[in-house]
């Protein structure tokens, strides 16, 4: 059994309280966004699309302008442990509102509706869960190395058998045009 201090043990118990605030402003970020759109698509709310003159902004676009101020920020200003919370659930907001249009990043056009948004969603979470629930690095053994590799290899092939579906998203979005 391994000892830590207790520094270690305190900075481990923050690092899964920021996962766990990231978390849960990602998810929720991200279920808003995917409502408010379907709610607007449908007519059921108005459309407050952002434009600038005829340039349709994607709210992908804010998520990136949020990362980067949360980036400048935590590489240029100290912040007490209440700032640090606050940047933490910004984080979640802008990287929620940025790969919620990831088919976009992969596509360069409008495919809100595909599902490669949806699964970059579902990977983001899952990283994030195991920030915010799992042990720390040191103290994973060889075998949990070995099952986290073999489960990679079984993702990267799913990934790669289920391509041909991604698209299907397509069909979905075009129910909205």
């Amino acid at each position: 059994m391994s000892h830590h201090t207790i520094e270690q043990l305190r900075d481990r118990a923050q690092a899964h309280r920021v996962a766990r605030t990231v978390l849960l402003a990602f998810l929720a970020t991200f279920v808003a966004a995917r409502v408010l759109v379907y709610a607007m698509a449908s007519g059921w709310f108005p459309n407050i699309h952002m434009s600038v003159g005829d340039t349709h902004v994607h709210h992908l676009t804010l998520g990136i302008l949020i990362l980067a101020g949360v980036g400048a920020t935590l590489l240029l200003v100290h912040l007490p442990a209440r700032g640090h919370r606050f940047v933490s659930v910004l984080y979640g907001v802008g990287l929620a509102l940025t790969f919620d249009e990831f088919a976009m990043w992969i596509h360069l056009e409008d495919v809100y509706w595909q599902r490669a948004s949806f699964d970059a969603v579902v990977a983001i979470s899952a990283a994030l869960g195991i920030v915010a629930a799992g042990p720390s690095l040191k103290r994973l053994r060889p075998r949990h190395w070995k099952a986290a590799v073999g489960l990679a290899l079984a993702a990267i092939l799913l990934l790669v058998l289920l391509r041909p579906l991604w698209s299907a998203g397509r069909d979905f979005g075009a129910h909205f045009r």
